[in-house]
């Protein structure tokens, strides 16, 4: 059941991606993600408040909730400023690069997560997980070769350093969401739906301080894509916490499956928005899903 849902996730992540760049082109960054959090958190109150006004109509159900303490609170706050920084540089970073070399960089994630795993949950590499991580450095390489080609250098943009680092928090995210749904027995609707509000307050002061003074130079433009991103990641963020409740469920495996995503967000980048250098980055992505393949092999 939890593979099921966490390529139902992979799907969705793949249509956030086109949703955010369609959203994120020639428009100011910091808006979009505020409006984002804005109808999570609007998306989810219907759950916070049947949770925590006891109305119990959701119990049972697939929305069925419950409440937490102080300390369950605090755990869910530090998660959403863990996911609101990889967004923040995520949102950059897709707003000045290519999906094709977006989506096969944040692909690269679960060798992130599995070496997080190794030091943090106990987990060992095997000779498929080594071979799938090595095979993961080399697509690297050639992605970078092929960003030069569009005048992309891997050392020195700015963006692309901005997508390592979202790509290196989200791994961080997805670890800190193993130690406190499973550590801590948090229900996953608890903190989906809480982790959005959070974030939100974070996003208004994040928007007051550094986009409303400069908002005639950053002009924001409304398009109907902006509301999809938030349904595309909340529809993928629920398989993805119904998926690590499951006992049975290893964090390297999920987060693997989850970066199929990129299969997506490649060709909608190449279909509907045109991008180059496809015949290279092809090759890239077919490394990338066979060094995937390799540690779904070795972690099974």
């Amino acid at each position: 059941m939890w593979v099921g849902a966490a390529f139902l996730s992979a799907f969705l992540l793949g249509l956030y991606d086109v949703a955010k760049k369609r959203s994120l082109s020639h428009n100011a960054v910091i808006p979009v993600l505020l409006l984002n959090t804005l109808f999570s958190t609007l998306l989810f109150l219907p759950v916070i408040l049947d949770a925590e006004l006891g109305f119990g109509l959701l119990d049972g159900g697939a929305l069925d909730s419950e409440c937490g303490d102080w300390g369950d609170h605090m755990l869910v706050a530090l998660k959403a400023l863990i996911t609101l920084s990889s967004w923040l540089c995520g949102y950059y970073a897709i707003k000045h690069l290519p999906l094709t070399i977006v989506g096969p960089v944040n692909a690269m994630r679960p060798v992130v997560v599995l070496v997080g795993a190794t030091l943090l949950f106990g987990e060992r590499l095997n000779m498929w997980q080594w071979g799938g991580v090595l095979i993961t450095i080399l697509s690297l390489y050639l992605l970078s070769r092929a960003g030069k080609r569009e005048s992309i250098d891997f050392r020195s943009n700015r963006y692309v350093w901005a997508l390592f680092m979202a790509m290196l928090l989200g791994a961080v995210s997805g670890l800190y969401d193993k130690y406190i749904i499973s550590g801590y027995d948090l229900h996953p609707l608890f903190v989906q739906s809480w982790f959005g509000v959070y974030q939100f307050a974070m996003m208004s002061v994040v928007a007051l301080a550094l986009w409303l003074p400069r908002r005639a130079t950053e002009r924001f433009e409304w398009r109907w894509t902006i509301p999809l991103i938030t349904l595309f990641v909340s529809c993928a963020d629920f398989f993805y916490y119904h998926a690590l409740a499951d006992e049975e469920a290893m964090i390297a495996v999920v987060s693997m499956i989850r970066r199929s995503s990129v299969i997506v967000s490649f060709f909608c980048g190449v279909l509907l928005f045109g991008e180059r250098n496809v015949r290279s980055k092809v090759i890239d992505l077919i490394l990338i899903l066979i060094g995937m393949v390799l540690l779904a092999i070795g972690s099974i």
